[in-house]
């Protein structure tokens, strides 16, 4: 495999395929799969062996046919579309940013993507994912052998605000919020209601333990009352599991890749205004021209 060079050309053809990925999913309504197959890409990472991460692993049959990844054939399929189109980026990109744009098209929050993922054809060993019949215990020692946090564990989890359990790929059926299509907090506001006041809403045992253990409910509580608050910590929560294992290449460090990315939406700033600008003087010669 040729070595993965993140210069200009290469962040320009990110730039297309964000785009591209942005007509799709909001054309196939696909936002929670999309999200869904950047998770369990991302989410096999053991920060002790350094296995396992957003190495774009999950395209290959031995991996995606793992229980837990029931379904996500359906995004990988999808995603090719996108990758015939610009065969140079890779799938471990691909699936990381196809993540970010699912979240940013349903109303959530921007979430900041630096490319330069390398594919790996390594696949990890069955059960490294979240198992949605265990408790507390499994949740943490999952996202800890991650190197995550209790409160990314409660800001992660909130991205069930977007769609549904299918019976056929999980055993369970039913969305967890009423818009299943709408990124918010209404996650962890169902979450406080009750089984009463939430009928006909899924709730997991992964989910009722957030309510059940004091160090993440504080949290359910605060994100339940403060939707900003949520959205910062999910935008950096997500941003720490899309690059778990992940160190820029050599090419091109994130201080730069930040920086061409801010220098191109100056420019884009800057075209809008001198549009505006040139709109706005037009008006005023037509008005003068009409006083004289």
């Amino acid at each position: 495999m040729a070595e993965l060079v993140v210069d200009e050309v290469y962040l320009k053809e990110i730039d297309k395929a964000r785009r591209e990925l942005r007509a799709l999913i909001s054309q196939k309504n696909c936002a929670p799969i999309m999200l869904r197959l950047a998770w369990h890409d991302a989410g096999t990472y053991d920060a002790k062996s350094k296995t396992g991460g957003p190495n774009g692993s999950i395209r290959n049959e031995e991996e995606h046919s793992h229980g837990a990844n029931s379904g996500l054939k359906i995004a990988i399929d999808l995603c090719e579309e996108v990758k015939a189109k610009h065969p140079t980026i890779t799938y471990a990109d691909l699936y990381q940013l196809a993540g970010v744009v699912a979240v940013e098209i349903t109303g959530g929050p921007d979430i900041s993507f630096v490319p330069g993922r390398k594919d790996s054809n390594a696949c990890t060993e069955e059960g490294r994912l979240p198992d949605a019949n265990q408790g507390f215990k499994h949740l943490k020692d999952v996202f800890y052998r991650m190197g995550l946090s209790d409160k990314d564990i409660v800001a992660l989890s909130g991205a069930h605000t977007l769609g549904r359990a299918h019976l056929e790929r999980s055993g369970f059926d039913g969305p967890w919020t009423r818009d299943p299509l709408k990124f918010d907090n209404s996650y962890f506001v169902e979450l406080l209601k009750g089984e009463e006041y939430s009928e006909g809403l899924l709730k997991l045992w992964t989910d009722e333990t957030l309510l059940d253990v004091p160090e993440f409910r504080r949290y359910v509580e605060l994100y339940a009352k403060d939707e900003d608050g949520f959205f910062r910590d999910y935008a950096e929560s997500h941003k720490k599991l899309s690059e778990l294992g992940f160190t820029p290449t050599d090419s091109v460090t994130k201080e730069e890749t930040q920086r061409i990315i801010t220098l191109e939406l100056k420019l884009s700033k800057l075209g809008v205004a001198v549009v505006a600008a040139v709109v706005a003087f037009s008006c005023f010669s037509e008005i003068h021209k009409r006083m004289k």
